[in-house]
């Protein structure tokens, strides 16, 4: 089942974890009605454990429909932006300087408003990303990241957030090219990303 998944900050992670959760509420449900309809078959009437097994089996369901909705409404990154940045992600796997990590699908969660990035970039103490979303207003976005950045503790790191296309591609073309030294808590921001990011 583990092989069927797309990792997370993968191309097409979002779409797989649609699919992904979509059957998995629906065998959950599945069972628990099962569950009920056999305990009825069995004795002729609800009252009786396999009810109250059924009920319990609801509740994992019901959580996992809630995931099912979360995934539904987060849309990743277009076929046609992940085409362009192809190029650039061979281009940092080909690299032999400081390490590029890229990101595809994150889509990061606040109390007030929702950030969807169809691709994201850290090299050294800068990371950008590219939203595709109109509703995403991309200063705000950059000042979530970078308030959940300092409560962590990681200080130091330029966020920039951009919707133009080729603004982004731009200043990929220049961050593939920098010669900068990691950020010393590299692997605690991208753990950090991949926490806050459904």
């Amino acid at each position: 089942m583990k092989k069927l998944l797309v990792q997370k900050g993968a191309f097409g992670y979002l779409d797989n974890r649609k699919k992904y959760t979509a059957l998995r509420t629906l065998l959950f449900f599945l069972i628990s009605g099962g569950l009920y309809a056999m305990g009825i078959l069995t004795t002729g009437s609800n009252k009786n454990l396999l009810t109250i097994v059924a009920i319990l089996g609801c509740l994992p369901a019901c959580k996992s429909a809630v995931n099912f909705i979360l995934f539904m409404r987060a849309v990743g990154c277009s076929s046609a932006l992940h085409e362009k940045l192809a190029a650039y992600d061979n281009a940092v796997t080909a690299c032999d300087h400081a390490a590029m990590t890229v990101f595809y699908d994150m889509y990061f969660t606040s109390y007030q408003k929702n950030y969807p990035l169809s691709h994201m970039a850290l090299k050294g103490d800068m990371l950008c990303g590219i939203t595709e979303s109109p509703s995403c207003i991309c200063r705000e976005a950059e000042k979530h990241l970078e308030q959940m950045l300092v409560q962590e503790g990681i200080k130091n790191v330029t966020v920039n957030i951009f919707s133009q296309e080729d603004k982004y591609l731009d200043r990929l073309s220049r961050l593939v090219d920098m010669r900068v030294e990691d950020h010393k808590n590299r692997e605690g921001i991208v753990s950090l990303l991949y926490d806050i990011s459904i």
